[in-house]
């Protein structure tokens, strides 16, 4: 029975969490870690790691950037498993996950769905094939209240495609304030906000009169949320070191 501290416990994703841990017999929450908690919790919620008593094997982490010197210091001197399902990261904070990860194991990913992951995989492949005749654009949609852009996941599927590359393209962001031709050393990423879209990600091949798409539509934040509890399952007692969702699936 693997046993999960779970990060964030309180918000949206920590209540979908929570949901199908409980429909499940081969994991569950010992304890959750929250600032607000809204007292509906079937397990103790603390407010700071530090103040945690209960033992875990795995947290999965579903909070905010700001907390992650203190997930990373719990995991570390815990010798506990992460899980960070958090987006958001600035690149000194990446570098901090990668370095912890010598000491703890850690599981991260940009996006905790087995499609998208599938997707980045595709695209990879759609690369080797196509090479550097076609155009790549990558077009990513969110609801209005998702505070970064682009997404982690577009920044993924954007790296994922650069790696098939032996001279890696640069990321353009924003071409209003340009006026010049495409070039063919660039990933375009474009980002759309509205409503309460979940999470739909496009990769456009645009080619000499042919356009290939590659596209994946997430309609629940649950299918983050599963894959989630499969990677917490999955690291818990793994050795030190880096997992992301290619080692899971295979």
């Amino acid at each position: 029975m693997t046993k999960i501290l779970l990060s964030g416990a309180c918000g949206h994703m920590g209540k979908v969490i929570q949901s199908i841990v409980s429909a499940r017999d081969d994991c569950e929450i010992v304890a959750g870690v929250d600032k607000f908690n809204d007292n509906t919790a079937s397990f103790p919620i603390y407010p700071t790691f530090s103040e945690v008593k209960e033992n875990a094997d795995v947290v999965i982490d579903f909070s905010n950037p700001a907390l992650l010197d203190s997930l990373l210091e719990y995991g570390i001197n815990n010798n506990t498993a992460l899980v960070i399902a958090t987006t958001g990261f600035d690149e000194c904070q990446k570098k901090k996950i990668n370095d912890a990860s010598k000491k703890c194991p850690i599981f991260f990913t940009y996006n905790m769905s087995l499609g998208i992951n599938l997707l980045a995989t595709l695209a990879k492949k759609a690369v080797s094939v196509l090479g550097d005749d076609f155009d790549i654009e990558i077009i990513e949609q969110h609801h209005n209240q998702k505070i970064d852009a682009p997404s982690g996941t577009a920044l993924m599927l954007a790296d994922a495609i650069n790696e098939e590359f032996e001279n890696p393209k640069r990321y353009e962001y924003d071409r209003h304030s340009k006026r010049e031709k495409r070039s063919k050393n660039e990933i375009g990423i474009h980002a759309i906000r509205g409503g309460t879209i979940v999470g739909e990600h496009q990769i456009l091949f645009a080619g000499r009169d042919e356009n290939i798409t590659l596209s994946h539509s997430a309609r629940s934040k649950e299918v983050f949320a599963v894959g989630a509890v499969n990677a917490a399952v999955y690291v818990s007692g793994k050795p030190n070191g880096m997992y992301d969702m290619s080692k899971l699936v295979k």
